[in-house]
Parts: C-alpha cells; sequence; structure tokens
C-alpha cells in the first residue's frame, strides 16, 4: 500500500488553480479534483505499518489555522523545468502541523524525512517544456494570491496504480484539535489521477 498524508483543499480553491493551468508546452496538468497539498509522502507500507501509522497519527494535537496560497514555482533536474506549483504565504501553524505529522510518522516506526518541507501544490509535470513559456507562466502568475481558508483536517491517502493512471483514496481523516475520525466507509469516491505516477514523491503519490 503507498500512502501519504497530506491536506485536501476547496473547491473553490481548486477552480482558482484549474484556471492557472494553460499556456505552456509540453505541460501534463494536474485534474483540480486531485490537487492537495502534501504534508508527507510515506511510501510503500504493508498492512501492520498501516494500522501503527493510523494510531500515531491520532496523537497529533494542533490547532486548526487558516491557509493563503501565494505565487507560483517551478522545480528543475538539470536545469530542465520538470514541475510548476502553487505557492504557500507563510505560515506557522502549517509548519507546526507537518511537524507533528513527522513525530507520528516516526513514532510508527517509518523512517525519518531527509528532505526539506516546502509546502505547495503541484500544478503540472513538464516534459520538454520550452523554457520561454515556462517563464512566460511564472511571470504571469507570480501574483496569484487564493483566499485565506481554513483547514480543519488533514488526511491519509492511499494511491494505486491503474491502466488510466493513480487511484487516490482517503483512509482516514483526522480533525486538528479533536479526536479522530472514523476510517472511510466502504463504497467512499475514489479520486484517479491520470497524471500521477510512481516516480514523484513531491506530490505524493
Amino acid at each position: 500500500m503507498r500512502l501519504f498524508i497530506a491536506l485536501d483543499l476547496p473547491p473553490d480553491i481548486k477552480d482558482r488553480l484549474a484556471a492557472l493551468c494553460s499556456g505552456v508546452p509540453g505541460a501534463r496538468w494536474v485534474p483540480p479534483e486531485t490537487m492537495h497539498l502534501t504534508l508527507r509522502f510515506v511510501g510503500e507500507v504493508n498492512g501492520h505499518a498501516r494500522d501503527d501509522l493510523l494510531e500515531a497519527l491520532t496523537t497529533v494535537r494542533t490547532e486548526p489555522f487558516d491557509l493563503t496560497l501565494e505565487g507560483v514555482g517551478h522545480f528543475e533536474t538539470s536545469r530542465q523545468p520538470r514541475a510548476l506549483w502553487a505557492g504557500v504565504a507563510r505560515n506557522e501553524a502549517l509548519s507546526r502541523l507537518r511537524d507533528s505529522v513527522e513525530g507520528a510518522v516516526q513514532r510508527a516506526g517509518l523512517a525519518a524525512e531527509g528532505r526539506k518541507f516546502m509546502p505547495h501544490v503541484t500544478l503540472a509535470r513538464l516534459k520538454d517544456a520550452p523554457g520561454g513559456r515556462v517563464q512566460a507562466f511564472l511571470a504571469n502568475h507570480s501574483l496569484f494570491l487564493s483566499r485565506s481558508f481554513p483547514v480543519t483536517t488533514f488526511t491519509l491517502f492511499s494511491s494505486f496504480l491503474s491502466k488510466n493512471g493513480a487511484i487516490y483514496r482517503p483512509e482516514a481523516e483526522f480533525p486538528l484539535g479533536a479526536e479522530v475520525r472514523a476510517a472511510e466507509p466502504e463504497g467512499e469516491a475514489e479520486i484517479y489521477d491520470p497524471w500521477a505516477t510512481t516516480t514523484d514523491p513531491g506530490r505524493g503519490a
């Protein structure tokens, strides 16, 4: 089972982000229904590790807070742009939540995260995208600013690959400052991401 821990986004925020997604040849735009902010990519675990992680995540007790998305950016490898993303306005409460989640992951017996936390929402993956068009996208949307929205829960997702892409399924939702809710019931709608791959830990799936 492939797991990641993330914040889901309000529908209107996803719509705002989706409105940015155009103008770059070679971009594979992320479907808005699958957009999220990854707190911790966990990776492949067995059933026992999943259960331990679920139990550990119930100990996260940070308080709800407000979050704002701000600006856009890109990741690159070997000086080639590989992904476009929307950024997050500086937020100490988000950092505290991420640190609490990281502590829970380690208490569940999983290895510590070796990378620095850089909160973002992936908008597209790039392959052979013209550098000039990428720079134009960044310049055109540099002033992007979402409304402030409340963060009251975080979610443990599983990700499964299908012939149509990855399927994201919420395993459990954890309210902030409260007891954990029951795991999602059978029959919960699955989220399909046709652009997901098995090699993009920055996104979580």
